[in-house]
């Protein structure tokens, strides 16, 4: 996921506005402040390695010192991360985080425990309605972020039409996937509608490996997925190895969470990312001072929450960057709805209305289409499109 387009500063002053409410906590004492991350792997994985590198830049723009900053990485999503929050509790921690979707309900009973005790926890979908003041979720519109690499990839794909290179019956996209949640959904449809955007005829398929962060499961889906003639390859999974087997194939990539360039010069496109550091931030900055944090969090690309990497101009359609530029600026000023359903159909039909879960009880109670489009992510913030699927993508299994 480009730069900043947002200074941090001015990212806290407007979040701070928005979100947090009078204090309410206890102000604790910087010199005897302790915050504690929880992280699924470790900087092997391009997800943790994202929420690593955020953690330390946001603890340092908080002004924190090392001893004050607690790491605790490779923690499954079992009891092992009760018992690993409680250990940072031990320590003395009063603020701590957890990184991934699966760390929730044991993230959930540390909370309901140490009342005393702020935690938040990424991606997760149940602060709204766990009762608790001191649990908090938090997310960003990282779909935006896959709108705009899905741009990258249309342009790519148009290109090869163009030039050609591939007929447009054969313009077809992969897609590998960790699970088919609704986070993943979300954003496999926000990428190709983006690639659809520039590339009318462009198709995607999808498969799945059942895995956040499995090398060799993402390198073999990807092979799969080219194999049976998918032209470009975009990912919603942690590791390498979907970008690794496109550069052996010469096959165009987009990626996640990292820019893939140094290790896939002649293939990656480009990728998209959430921005963790204004979010961090700004809970270790109030937290210390005692300010009562909203329990949901959602930040965007106008916050400087939502990010792409750098483009890469030797893999990348001439006008890529004029297109993402574009559409980023409709994105902000709020001209733009990436699921605004007038630019797609499910079963051939325009969405009109669609129930989804959005309280988190997996009971779809919820009308998601409003004003023509559906607004995802605006009534909690980790997301809950999940349509499977719209037309012009599919599954393979």
């Amino acid at each position: 996921m480009f730069k900043k387009v947002l200074s941090l500063v001015l990212v806290i002053a407007m979040a701070a506005t928005a979100v947090f409410g009078l204090a309410s906590c206890k102000k604790t004492d910087d010199d005897e402040f302790k915050v504690g991350f929880i992280f699924l792997h470790d900087e092997n994985s391009t997800y943790d390695k994202n929420f690593l590198d955020a953690a330390k830049a946001a603890a340092k723009a908080a002004g924190l010192k090392d001893s004050q900053i607690l790491m605790k990485t490779n923690i499954p999503e079992d009891e092992t991360c009760y018992s690993a929050a409680a250990d940072l509790v031990e320590a003395g921690c009063k603020l701590i985080f957890a990184d991934s979707f699966g760390h929730q309900d044991h993230i959930i009973r540390a909370a309901s425990e140490f009342k005393d005790v702020q935690f938040f926890h990424a991606t997760g979908t149940k602060a709204q309605t766990a009762g608790l003041d001191n649990f908090h979720n938090a997310f960003a519109s990282i779909y935006e972020g896959r709108y705009l690499a899905g741009i990258a990839a249309g342009m790519k794909v148009q290109s090869m039409i163009d030039a050609g290179t591939i007929t447009a019956d054969k313009a077809k996209m992969g897609y590998v996937g960790a699970f088919n949640y609704a986070e993943v959904v979300s954003g496999l449809t926000s990428f190709y509608l983006g690639a659809k955007s520039v590339c009318p005829s462009v198709t995607m398929e999808v498969t799945y490996t059942n895995s956040w962060f499995d090398i060799a499961l993402e390198k073999e889906a990807a092979i799969k997925l080219i194999d049976d003639g998918c032209v470009l390859i975009s990912q919603h999974a942690d590791s390498e190895g979907a970008p690794k087997a496109c550069e052996e194939r010469n096959v165009p990539n987009v990626a996640y969470n990292i820019s893939t360039i140094s290790i896939a010069p002649n293939t990656a496109l480009i990728s998209s990312k959430i921005n963790w550091e204004p979010y961090m931030t700004m809970i270790i900055k109030e937290t210390m001072a005692g300010n009562k944090v909203d329990n949901d969090i959602c930040y965007g690309i106008k916050d400087g929450a939502v990010e792409l990497t750098e483009l890469n101009s030797k893999v990348a359609a001439p006008g890529t960057q004029e297109k993402i530029d574009a559409a980023m600026a409709k994105l902000k000023d709020g001209t733009l709805k990436v699921f605004d359903t007038d630019t797609f159909t499910v079963d051939g039909k325009k969405l009109t209305n669609y129930l989804a879960d959005v309280d988190g009880d997996y009971k779809p109670d919820t009308e998601a289409i409003k004003d023509g489009y559906f607004a995802e992510s605006t009534m909690r913030s980790a997301p809950y499109f999940d349509i499977m699927y719209i037309d012009g993508i599919s599954e393979v299994k």
